[in-house]
């Protein structure tokens, strides 16, 4: 097949399948470069400097966007600010009415597909977000909040951290309490930024599918964000989604280990700053030297590496964008994923596979919870 023939092809899977994105930080970008105002940001219009917009969102053939509604682990009223994050989203939806709808359960996403519009559901990023609360996580639920990362970058009182030192060896009881609470109200499990220790906790308890929303493969780039081969197979005896993160660090071992040393600055930085605002002031701009920030093939190799793990099954994309400061060639904005629809055609994928890593396998994962839920 000539590669505009695989074009082509791309072109009409995607017009048909709604992509399901885990990971979009837009909402975000907003709030710290636009004051949260949709007045100065809108995404029906182009937004130059920015990963996303609604046009490019349907250029990608994008039918599911999880936005992140996260606020930094430092926040001094998280639980506030997150729910600050889903009104942004839901204004947004509310002024774009022709183009986007909010979601809730999967077939809420089918639906909105078939309209011609794009599904925008909610993720919290970090279980910082419920302030220990089990009533502010049901008041996630409540706004609309469909998956809760259980950490970011910061190690918490029921949960360690991938970057951050650990504390509980995984989860604590009130950490295994906000799993199962997740389980019975039908909030998906998001195991991304977590620790190994976390992860196995997480997939103990859980008696839903749960997600890596925006997490590569530790094998290939092994950066402690990224999910291990012995995990990889718990995900999929556990029937959960690996979600692959698009950030060329979490994709390319080089970067990795770069970013290794740069997270270990940090750390000496906050001990002796004590200042978060400041650390990231600090090492601003230290990926501005890269020259090679990897391309589609890259991350292509983490999907096709979850595949060979976990199975075709329990793969999805989960790119990231707006909340990294480099991107792959080819995968420059939202614009871009039909180049990983020609990229797996050109490796001998056949469509329904496709389908699958690019949605299906997140809608199946969504309805499981749901039904459990139930």
């Amino acid at each position: 097949m000539m590669k505009a023939d695989r074009q082509d092809q791309a072109r009409r899977i995607h017009s048909s399948l709604p992509v399901v994105d885990g990971h979009n930080d837009l909402p975000w970008a907003i709030r710290t470069r636009a004051a949260g105002s949709l007045d100065v940001a809108n995404p029906a219009t182009r937004l130059v400097g920015y990963h996303t917009d609604i046009d490019r969102l349907l250029a990608g053939g994008v039918g599911a966007q999880f936005w992140s509604v996260y606020v930094p682990a430092w926040s001094e009223q998280p639980f506030v600010e997150t729910l600050q994050q889903a009104d942004l989203v839901k204004r947004m939806v509310a002024e774009n009415p022709d183009q986007l709808a909010s979601a809730y359960t999967a077939a809420d996403v089918r639906r909105v597909r078939d309209e011609g519009r794009i599904a925008c559901l909610l993720g919290a990023e970090g279980g910082h977000s419920i302030e220990d609360s089990l009533e502010n996580l049901r008041a996630l639920y409540e706004v609309g909040v469909r998956y809760m990362t259980l950490t970011h970058s910061k190690t918490l009182s029921w949960a360690d951290s991938a970057t951050d030192e650990a504390r509980h060896g995984g989860l604590t009881a009130f950490g295994r309490d906000v799993v199962r609470e997740m389980n019975r109200l039908g909030m998906m499990v998001d195991i991304s930024h977590v620790s190994v220790a976390t992860m196995r906790d997480a997939l103990n308890t859980s008696t839903a599918p749960l997600i890596a929303s925006h997490s590569s493969c530790y094998a290939l780039a092994p950066h402690p964000r990224n999910i291990p081969d012995h995990v990889l197979e718990r995900v999929a005896d556990n029937g959960g989604v690996v979600m692959v993160n698009f950030y060329p660090p979490f994709v390319m071992p080089e970067l990795a280990a770069r970013s290794i040393d740069l997270l270990e600055e940090a750390h000496r930085l906050m001990a002796e700053l004590g200042d978060e605002a400041a650390v990231e002031d600090a090492i601003a701009g230290r990926w501005d030297d890269i020259e090679d920030t990897g391309d589609v093939a890259r991350v292509v190799d983490h999907i096709e590496h979850v595949a060979q793990v976990a199975g075709i099954d329990h793969v999805g994309v989960g790119s990231d964008f707006d909340g990294v400061d480099v991107l792959p060639a080819g995968l420059e904005d939202v614009s871009c994923y039909p180049n990983i629809t020609v990229e797996l055609l050109q490796r001998g994928w056949d469509e329904y596979d496709i389908r699958k890593v690019l949605g299906d396998n997140m809608l199946r994962v969504m309805e499981g919870v749901e039904a459990l839920s139930r």
